[in-house]
């Protein structure tokens, strides 16, 4: 005796779609097509006539000259051009090396060729790298300008103290706006600069 099957689970997974459908086409169309094709195959091309005295006006054209010559005329350019250039910057190596050997050999301190390199201008007395755990009116100026740049210094507090909160929002006003001079979390003078054109 065979027992009734319970009810049937539910597909699991994505439901199942049809992977090609057939449609029926019309055919009729493309047979008659064939049947045209087939029939002048049969019979060849039927002829189409003349004019009279078309013969006589048809003339050849006349050969198209070699573009061998042109291409070679240019071939030959880009190859002359290339050995110029090589030969101007092998000089110009060569001039280079000379005048190198020639400083060496003069006596007495060599000319400099760069500009003179100024030192940076000194910061305003008081005013330096400021970290956490300092505390002072720079700290309170610092947090007062981040108060000003939107979502940098969440917390708000303007309490002259240095604490993680002002060192977190020293790091992000750094990574947002790609200063790189100073370390993470430090006050310094690239930091500054940043800030105070920010700032006003």
């Amino acid at each position: 005796m065979t027992t009734p099957s319970g009810p049937e689970r539910p597909h699991e997974g994505p439901p199942l779609e049809p992977v090609r459908v057939l449609r029926p086409r019309r055919t009729d169309a493309l047979a008659e097509l064939f049947r045209e094709f087939e029939r002048e195959e049969r019979g060849g091309y039927e002829p189409v006539p003349q004019p009279a005295g078309a013969e006589d006006r048809t003339q050849e054209l006349p050969p198209v000259p070699a573009a061998r010559h042109a291409s070679g005329i240019r071939r030959t350019a880009l190859a002359l051009a290339v050995a110029a250039a090589a030969v101007a910057g092998f000089g110009g190596a060569l001039l280079l090396v000379e005048r190198d050997a020639g400083d060496r050999a003069a006596p007495g301190p060599r000319p400099s060729t760069t500009a003179p390199v100024t030192p940076a201008p000194p910061a305003p007395a008081g005013r330096g790298f400021l970290r956490e755990g300092d505390s002072g009116p720079e700290v309170t100026e610092l947090q007062e300008r981040l108060l000003r740049v939107p979502d940098v210094y969440r917390s708000g507090a303007t309490d002259g103290r240095y604490d993680a909160a002002l060192s977190a929002a020293v790091a992000r006003f750094q990574l947002w706006y790609g200063i790189r001079g100073d370390e993470t979390g430090v006050y310094g003078d690239d930091t500054r600069l940043a800030l105070e054109s920010r700032t006003g």
